[in-house]
């Protein structure tokens, strides 16, 4: 939102500066995001002139020599060569005189024009950026034409007051607001008070005292009571609580004077007629948008006599259509909201007027709407529509009712002042009877004790009562504390007592309060065990070198199509986003895949072939009664290309399965978790080079690697990623593993036991036994590690071989197998009763012993 410093001047003036202003601003919660300087930055060498003169230039058919007085006592008129289509003698103008600084730095100086000498420029409202940027109208500024109706009693900046047609030689700065500072704010969407002027200078005057102007709305010109030749009828007060509107009489279409256009284009805000001016102004300085019907163009709009110009507000049909103001003809449903006439709607509610009924160069009789619209009926037609207004933008932050009469106020004195309207006697207000006008306004006690409580340090009551007060809430003294009467236009916002404290403390000042904790009782300041290994896993990926990313917990639902995730498939039940940002953003994430994949390609695309990364963060399945979503918190890691550099000691080690699981274990292994993997196929991954990663809960003491104990869960997935999808992303051969960090959790335990070296050596004996190939090594191991008991100290596979001597459809795995006792050194005699145990275990599993 855009505030020209002026403008928020004319109702709080402190004494301050623009930084200073910012900064009393930004400190109290109203964010100033941007300070813009807008026109030049300083006066000097821009006055008032009058053309005595405008002839033809005698080489150029688009130029004139024109005679200018610029008040000079005794001087000559000055000769200006002017190429402006509608300058003509008599008119009053601005005037740039040579040594003047145009506000893109360009400093003016005599300049000779197909043989004329032009001591000057006559100025176009945009070279001194009075109008938005970008606009392309041509012509000269003609100060007796734009002061139409302008402020007679001289009260807005840059009105002309009585003098219409100014002296030649006055300065500009005196006419014109030519050179004004702009503040852009953040305005919170809890706070639509603030998206108005007046709500801003209400701010201003809490954070620094100054003193506020009345309200802009006190002097309504309006009467209440019925409109002759009009009529509203709302079929839905649940979304329009409030709608009025008031007639104008023998309206005069014309431009708006220059202050008010100034005004507007410094707010961002393109001029067009007076009238719509009107309603972009009273919404600029009240917070609520208007909107202008030009009634002899609604249907049957009171041109018969006796006949009434009517107005339906109603949900509108499936598949009605709307041109709007924009020329675009929008397709509605029955969730949105419309105003019609005899013909059909004519606007849609809340977001744009429609072209039908606009006001146009012909008009006369205006009828000004400002109503009061259902904000989350506003919000979802804006997004369903792709329509996105600047009353769009107010309406779905909840106005109140009470600000409709507030800009009926404002835009009515300014219809009769600047457009020699007549307003018609009476004013619509259907709603303005309704519960909200019948429910009175919340009190909420403030307690002293609990400020104190909350803040850390105590404030005044009076202090507090002065805060208040200046926010325009009202109190009365309670035993306690304060009563405190929240007024109309923060119904929505403060409901509670700390909602009070919040006022107090940002307006008396957040940077005072000191630091203190909050009082907690029992509460210990330490991390869960879930919280520990989590931590405890992402520094182990970090110190082994990989680098950690952060990604969308949003993503695209073909995300899953390029994961090759089958129809079937348990991760195609996905949470989806109600209100996403953009239909690539429509689902929340159920893998943690997608985002690494991302991640790799970005690098990869940049020459950072070899990638190593992990990512630690939320996943997202939807529950079985889909109403809530499944979330844990997930480890993903990915290899992509070399994970050594190039050496002259050999070839580089690239990312595969066994890397993937290297890094595995090196994880699991310093959680202290019993882990192993087990066959599987997953639609991402390579077949025949994935595994499911299972273990065991810490608390089952008992549980073994074979299963028998306790079922195993299953932490997540291991692999190399499927050719075609690491294809798709751009990706060589690339290795992954998936962990659930919540059931890692459970399988680590909370405390790891140490265990003494042992005093006495190792007995290492080999062992090669011949197995079929569909005999894993992990069941091997697992057998072999059983039957060996304790005595076993390790067991470990240092070669497989295949061929002619262990015969088709066998393979020969040779075990390094270690023997210690805790008590002697172990002989050959001892170990040879759990070798015959291992051999036994073996044979079960089709093995025979070699050699």
């Amino acid at each position: 939102m855009r505030v020209p410093l002026p403008w928020l001047r004319e109702y709080c003036d402190p004494d301050l500066d623009v930084g200073a202003i910012e900064e009393r601003l930004t400190m109290t919660g109203t964010k100033v995001e941007a300070i813009h300087h807008q026109g030049v930055r300083s006066g000097e060498g821009l006055v008032v002139g009058r053309v005595l003169s405008a002839e033809q230039h005698p080489d150029a058919d688009r130029l004139k020599v024109c005679q200018v007085d610029l008040g000079a006592d005794g001087a000559d008129p000055a000769t200006i060569v002017c190429g402006a289509p509608n300058v003509a003698a008599g008119q009053t103008v601005a005037v740039a005189l040579p040594g003047a600084v145009m506000p893109d730095g360009t400093k003016l100086g005599k300049a000779k024009l197909r043989g004329v000498t032009s001591a000057g420029m006559i100025l176009a409202a945009a070279e001194l950026e009075l109008t938005p940027p970008g606009d392309r109208s041509e012509g000269i500024m003609v100060l007796d034409e734009l002061t139409l109706g302008a402020d007679p009693a001289g009260t807005q900046p840059g009105g002309l007051g009585q003098a219409r047609h100014p002296a030649p030689g006055t300065p500009l700065a005196q006419v014109l607001a030519i050179s004004q500072e702009v503040l852009e704010l953040e305005i919170t969407p809890n706070r639509p008070d603030c998206l108005g002027v007046y709500g801003v200078a209400r701010e201003l005057h809490a954070a620094t005292g100054a003193p506020l102007a009345p309200p802009p709305w006190e002097q309504d010109p309006g009467t209440p009571g019925p409109v002759a030749g009009a009529q509203v009828v709302v079929q839905c007060p649940d979304l329009c609580p409030r709608f009025t509107a008031r007639v104008f009489e023998d309206v005069t279409i014309a431009p708006s004077p220059l202050w008010l256009q100034a005004r507007l284009s410094a707010a961002g805000q393109r001029p067009i007629n007076n009238v719509v001016d009107i309603t972009n102004y009273a919404m600029l300085l009240t917070g609520q948008p208007l909107h202008a019907f030009d009634l002899d163009r609604v249907a049957g709009g009171g041109t018969q006599p006796g006949g009434l110009g009517r107005l339906t507000v109603r949900r509108a049909g499936d598949g009605e259509q709307v041109q709007t103001l924009d020329g675009q003809t929008r397709t509605l449903d029955s969730q949105m909201v419309v105003i019609d006439d005899a013909d059909g709607p004519t606007s849609i509610a809340g977001l744009m007027g429609g072209a039908r009924s606009e006001v146009s160069p012909q008009t006369t009789r205006v009828l000004l709407e400002v109503a009061t619209w259902d904000g989350p009926s506003i919000h979802r037609a804006s997004w369903a529509l792709g329509l996105r207004s600047e009353a769009s933008s107010r309406f779905e932050k909840g106005l109140a009712p009470e600000q409709c009469m507030h800009a009926q106020a404002v835009a009515g004195a300014l219809m009769i002042e600047l457009c020699r309207a007549k307003l018609a006697p009476g004013t619509i207000d259907v709603g303005g009877d309704g519960e909200w006008a019948r429910t009175p306004l919340q009190v909420i006690r403030l307690r002293e004790q609990r400020v104190r409580a909350i803040l850390g340090v105590p404030v005044a009551p009076a202090r507090q009562v002065e805060i208040l007060g200046a926010l325009d809430f009202a109190t009365q003294p309670a035993p306690d504390g304060l009563d405190v009467i929240v007024p109309a236009l923060r119904r929505c916002d403060v409901t509670r007592e700390v909602d009070l404290i919040e006022e107090v403390a940002r307006i008396d000042g957040l940077e005072r309060l000191p630091a203190t904790l909050p009082a907690r009782r029992g509460a210990a300041g330490m991390l869960t065990h879930a919280q520990r290994v989590r931590r405890e896993a992402e520094d182990a990926m970090v110190a082994r070198g990989l680098h950690e990313i952060v990604g969308w917990s949003f993503a695209d639902p073909g995300l899953l199509d390029r994961l090759a995730i089958p129809p079937a498939h348990a991760l195609r039940k996905v949470v989806k986003i109600e209100n996403p940002l953009s239909e690539a953003q429509s689902i929340m994430r159920p893998t943690l895949l997608g985002s690494l994949l991302d991640a790799a390609q970005h690098n990869v695309a940049r020459n950072g072939a070899d990638v190593a990364i992990f990512e630690s963060g939320t996943v997202y399945r939807a529950s079985r009664d889909e109403r809530l979503a499944d979330e844990h918190h997930g480890l993903g890691v990915l290899l992509s290309g070399a994970l050594t550099p190039h050496s002259w000691r050999g070839e580089q080690v690239h990312a595969d399965f066994f890397t993937a699981k290297a890094l595995l274990g090196a994880l699991l292994d310093h959680l202290h978790v019993r882990w192993w993997v087990s066959p599987t196929e997953w639609p991402s991954l390579h077949p025949g080079r994935s595994a499911r990663v299972l273990a065991h809960d810490a608390r089952d003491a008992t549980a073994g690697e074979d299963g028998v104990a306790g079922e195993p869960l299953a932490l997540g997935l291991l692999g190399e990623v499927h050719p075609l999808v690491a294809e798709s992303w751009g990706l060589q051969r690339t290795a992954a593993f998936l962990l659930d960090l919540g059931k890692v959790a459970v399988a680590a335990p909370d405390v790891s036991s140490f265990s003494p070296f042992a005093a006495f050596p190792v007995l290492r004996q080999d062992l090669a036994v011949t197995l079929p190939v569909g005999v894993s090594a992990q069941e091997v191991l697992a057998s072999v590690r059983e039957a060996g008991g304790q005595t076993l100290a390790r067991a470990d596979i240092f070669d497989v071989y295949s061929g002619e001597q262990v015969g088709e459809g066998r393979r020969s795995l040779a075990l390094a197998l270690s023997f210690r006792s805790p008590e002697r050194t172990l002989t050959d005699e001892d170990v040879a009763p759990v070798r015959e145990r291992i051999v036994a275990a073996l044979a079960k599993l089709g093995g025979e012993l070699r050699g």
